[in-house]
This record gives C-alpha cells, structure tokens and sequence, in this order.
C-alpha cells in the first residue's frame, strides 16, 4: 500500500512537472523576440495591437524585477517586481522617482500579472501593460524608441515590514532594445539553405588610437554556382571582443583581376594612403551590421542577389574596431555568418544608404542639448534610379557615433512630408539595429529622403568633424528595399559657401596653406582652423544652424552600374525642398490603463491585500493567457493529464 500510494504521489509530480514543461514550450512558440539579460535571466515578449507581453524566467528563488528606462538608469524607471511564496505569487507595480532608493508602489497597478510560478531552481512571470496606461507620473510610454530593459533579481523574498533586501551590482542591468518594431530573429528554413562565413584572420588592433578601420577582401564561395539570394545575414564574434566590433559593412567590388591577389592576403587597414587602389573599387554597400544588432531575416517577398555569373564575385569587409580604453595584445578574428538560398524569392533586393557625406563640412558644434544634422537624398536623383512604380522599403537601420541622441529617416513628396521611414527620439548610438517596418513604405520616383540627426555636445569643449572615426560623427540611415536599383549611396554635402557663411567667413584667400581668411576685415589673414577652434559658439549656434538648415548642399548620389556618381549631378547646389505641409505625429488622445478585471476569458484569480513598506501591494496567483496562448496550455494540460489517466 505504501509503494502504492508512493507511486501515485511520484506519477502526480511528473504529470506536474510535465504539464509545466510542456506548456512552457507550448508558450515559447509563441513569443516573438527573447534576450538574455544575463546568464540567468532570460526575457521574452511579445508586442500586441494595443499592449505589450512578457515573460521572465530568473534562476533565482527570491524576487525578480522587471522594467523600462529611457536612459537606463533606475531613476524615473518604470518596474515590477514579483516572487512566488508558499504557492502564490506577489507582483507589484512600481516606480523610481529619485536616486537609489527602494522602488516605490504605484497608486495605479498598470502592469497584470499572467502567471507566476517556481520549481526548484528558477521562478517564471508572466505579464502584460499597455503601451500607454494614461499614468503620466509614474509610468513610461513604451514606443517605436529605443528603450532600455532594465532588470534585478535577489536569492530572498522580501519580509512584510521590512526594507526589500538590496540585489547588489552583480545582478541588476541595463540593455536596449527595440520592444515593439524588431526584426523577427528566428532562424530561416533549413531546406535549400547555405551558409557563408567571412571572417578578419585574426587581426590585432593597435593599442596607440583608438579606433581602426580594417578591410579584407572575400570571393563568392567556390560551390555558388547558380544566382542565389542571401536571405539572413547574423554576427559571429570571437568570444569576449564584442565590445571592440562598432560596426561591419560589406561592399561589393568590381570584377578588378588584381582582386584576386587581395583576396588571398589577410587584409590592410582602410582609408590609408598607402591602401591598394583596388579596394577603392568596391563602393556598393550590401550588407550593414552596427554594435547591437543580433543580424537580420529578410522577408519573403525579397533576398539580396549573389550571382556568380552575370554579378560581383568579390566583396569588401570593412570592420571598424574600437578600443577606447587602449587595451594590448587584442586580436580578432569576428565577422558576418551569410545563410543564402538558390530557391529565388520574388524580387532582388537592395541597400540604400542616406546622410551627409563623412567630410569636414559636418560640424557639430561644442557645449550645445541639441544640435540638428541633415543629409539629403534629393529627388532628382531618385527620379533618375527609381523605377516608375517606385521601390518598397522594409528595414531602416539608423546610425551616428557618439554624440547621437535623436534620429529619423524622413520622406517629402512634391511640398508635402509624409510620415518618416524610421525614426527614434530616444537613440542610442551603442545599439543600431535594423528596424521591420509594421509594412514596405513605397518610395516613388522624385520622392526626397532625408537623415536628421540630433545630437548632445554638451559634454565636449571643442568641435566636433564628421568622419568615419569613432570620435567624429556620422549621420547615415541605411534603408532595405525591394526591387534593387543601381542607386546605392545618396548623400549630400554642405557647400563650401554655406560653411563659411555658417562661421562668419566671407572670403577665403584662394590657394593658401594653412587655408586663411580674406574677408571680413576683422578676421583677416586668421586661419580657418583657428576660427573652428576658437568660434563664439554660444553666442552664434543660431545663426549656425539656420545658415546649415536653410544653406545650399551638394548632392553626392552614387550609381553602381557606372561606380560612379550620376551624370549632371556633382556640380549642382540644391536647397531644402520647400515644404508646405508638415507631417504631424497622429494624436491617438488614447492611453488604456490594465487595472485588474474579473471578467476577462481564461483568468483564474486569488487576490489579497497585504502591508509592505506602507504601501498596498497585491498578492496574486492568476492566470490570463489569451486565446492563442491559451491553447497551447490547454494541450499541454490534456498532455499532462492523459499521462496520469493512463498511469
């Protein structure tokens, strides 16, 4: 009888632990996007129409917390907090509203507990908000921005009556993320599918400066020999040297033959007077990944072209390193994982790049909040490369260096602005990722483009120049579109009148070294970099970025087919087009706040009130998972239980 009985108590913890594990792998098809924030803390979500849902799952038997920041610091975040005791679970919505201090209980629970439960090692929560709650003071919008999953976890509950005990540096952070527009980072199907890796043959950066630019030379696998499509393309890195990759570009090349002799040498360094002239011929961007980025699935209407026959069969990696801190004896041996199929989707697909050329000409002033870049692609260039019924964009990855803070990919038909391909008010230059649009953006012919860029120069005395390295700025959105066209970089730059203008400068002295001023008279004979370095710009940043907005620029607009830029183009000034009607962000005016509801379908709920901290917190054990979710729990329930039936 005693065996017996401790059968059935054995068979009822496995039909539990079976249901469990079944429903959480049930669940997990279901979860569009996943990170781990640590080596024990793994998140996923999910983005609804109106509201967003997550899970956590900690290897910790003490509370778990869980929320968003904009800058990702604790102060002004937006949390949760949750752990599991004597079989229910306690979950508080709650903010930070200074410093380092115990988060506080909201007046308005905004967040709704799903599910909690624990075994013996780890404790999972399920949960939901709206992207909007309506609760201005102690809530945070969560948006089309970047934002930052802020996390911690503790070994103990906490005790009623008591301070929550402190989790400690090693197990709290910070990570950014887009929550809502991600791409999709399941990987494609196996069938027809190939993979090419390119990678730097353990290069060794310089512990002298502070960044390195480096190019290597790749050809088309020997076994393509038919038309393919790339269609994902992810990091590899070499472990521990993440923080030295910013970004990797790959360009294809002309079919030069002294290529082929590059191609078997381990690489040079970019941009260098003594680079090889045939690296110069490889201008055509495929392929973008920045710091941050987990790599990209292409969509199943297009693939980027790999032909072998009738197509490049050499490309360009450009990696660009950095190393801050000047570390020694760093080698890095990182690159791109290529997956590429012959079963062609319906269209080829292309890369287009929009900003200011990286030149001198881009300055960013010192000590300002807020200060406004543009690079133009203007519409006689894409009246000249689009095809008549336009192109479909569907990825835009927006990139700058350091000093970045806001940035867009705008769209102007005829005098009027349409809503912007992409755009992030609250950027972060260490986390560029490609963005899926909700649908393609059709992209007509005369259409104009361009890259804003705001960035904060308030910590920097001196200017800073636009440039390829770390310490100079870019402003670049680099657009995925569908079918390709030969237009692969459309930049602008400020004229050499509107940088002068924007300084004051009248007149230069024609031929002089160092470069002097002519004219006005009180700047005579003063040389050009003296007056960059020693401009009053608190006193004339008005006028700076009026004179740069309302300026002329020149078109910089790269056609592939012939390498080079497009005919009657590179000596002709353009202005601003001249818009009449502004967009204007929609003002939904809605905001929904998820207060706890009895009669929602699926939802079991035990609820109680207890004193923490002199705040009312609630104690629930509930389950609310939603028609799809929910029958993927139902199977594993009738899993779980026909194991015990027939036991």
């Amino acid at each position: 009888m005693i065996v017996r009985q401790t059968g059935l108590m054995f068979v009822a913890a496995l039909c539990l632990l079976l249901t469990w594990v079944s429903g959480a792998s049930a669940l997990d098809e279901n979860w569009a996007h996943s990170a781990w924030l640590d080596d024990r803390y793994l998140v996923r979500w999910t983005p609804g129409a109106e509201d967003i849902t997550f899970e956590v799952t900690v290897g910790t038997l003490g509370y778990v917390g869980f929320g968003v920041s904009l800058d990702g610091s604790m102060q002004g975040s937006d949390v949760v907090i949750g752990w599991v005791q004597h079989g229910r679970t306690i979950f508080q919505d709650r903010h930070v509203s200074r410093g380092h201090v115990e988060p506080i209980v909201d007046a308005s629970q905004d967040w709704e507990l799903l599910q909690g439960m624990e075994n013996d090692t780890h404790t999972v929560l399920t949960f939901r908000r709206a992207y909007d709650t309506c609760d201005r003071d102690q809530d945070i919008r969560i948006t089309n921005d970047t934002m930052k999953m802020v996390w911690a976890y503790h070994s103990e509950d906490p005790v009623p009556g008591l301070p929550m005990p402190y989790h400690g540096p090693g197990q709290r952070g910070a990570r950014s993320a887009f929550l809502v527009l991600r791409v999709d980072q399941s990987q494609p199907s196996q069938e027809v599918l190939h993979t090419w890796e390119l990678r730097n043959p353990s290069v060794l950066l310089p512990s002298t400066q502070e960044s390195l630019n480096w190019c290597k030379i790749f050809k088309l696998p020997a076994t393509m020999t038919e038309k393919s499509h790339i269609i994902r393309y992810e990091p590899v890195t070499q472990p521990g040297n993440r923080p030295y990759m910013h970004y990797v570009h790959i360009y294809e090349c002309e079919n030069d033959p002294e290529l082929e002799g590059l191609y078997h040498s381990p690489g040079v360094p970019c941009y260098q007077p003594d680079t090889p002239k045939p690296y110069t011929s490889c201008t055509n961007i495929v392929l973008a990944w920045a710091y941050g980025s987990e790599g990209f699935t292409f969509p199943p209407e297009a693939g980027y072209p790999l032909d072998p026959r009738n197509g490049s069969r050499y490309y360009k990696m450009e990696t660009h390193y950095i190393n801050p801190t000047l570390h020694a004896g760093v080698k890095d041996s990182s690159g791109i994982k290529i997956f590429y199929t012959t079963k062609l989707r319906p269209n080829d697909a292309g890369v287009l790049s929009v900003g200011i050329d990286p030149n001198w000409r881009h300055i960013v002033p010192p000590g300002q909040r807020a200060v406004v870049s543009e690079g133009h692609c203007m519409g006689v260039c894409t009246n000249r490369s689009f095809p008549s019924r336009g192109i479909q964009v569907f990825g835009v990855m927006l990139h700058t260096h350091q000093l970045g803070r806001k940035a867009s990919l705008r769209h102007i038909r005829g005098n009027r602005e349409l809503a912007p391909l992409a755009s992030d008010s609250n950027y972060d230059p260490e986390y560029q990722e490609f963005r899926r649009l909700p649908m393609p953006t059709q992209v007509m012919p005369g259409d104009h483009l361009y890259s804003e860029c705001v960035y904060n120069s308030s910590a920097r005395s001196a200017i800073t120049l636009g440039g390829v390295t770390i310490r100079e700025e870019m402003c670049m959105a680099v657009a995925l579109y569908w079918p390709k066209v030969q237009l692969s970089l459309c930049y602008s730059l400020p004229s050499l009148p509107t940088v002068l203008h924007s300084l004051g400068i009248e007149e230069l002295y024609p031929g002089s070294n160092p470069v002097k001023i002519k004219s006005p008279l009180e700047l005579a004979n003063m040389t050009l970099e003296h007056r960059l370095r020693n401009y009053d710009w608190k006193k004339n940043f008005f006028h700076f970025q009026k004179t740069t907005h309302f300026g002329s620029f020149k078109p910089l607009c790269w056609h592939s087919a012939k390498r080079g830029i497009l005919p009657d183009t590179e000596d002709k000034l353009f202005f601003f087009p001249n818009v009449s009607r502004l967009h204007r962000e929609p003002n939904l005016g809605i905001c929904r706040s998820r207060k706890k509801k009895l009669d929602d379908p699926g939802r079991v709920e035990v609820s109680n009130s207890i004193e923490h901290n002199s705040g009312l917190i609630s104690e629930t054990s509930s389950l609310n998972i939603g028609p799809s979710l929910q029958a993927g729990w139902l199977l594993a329930l009738l899993a779980g239980g026909l194991l015990c039936v027939l036991v």
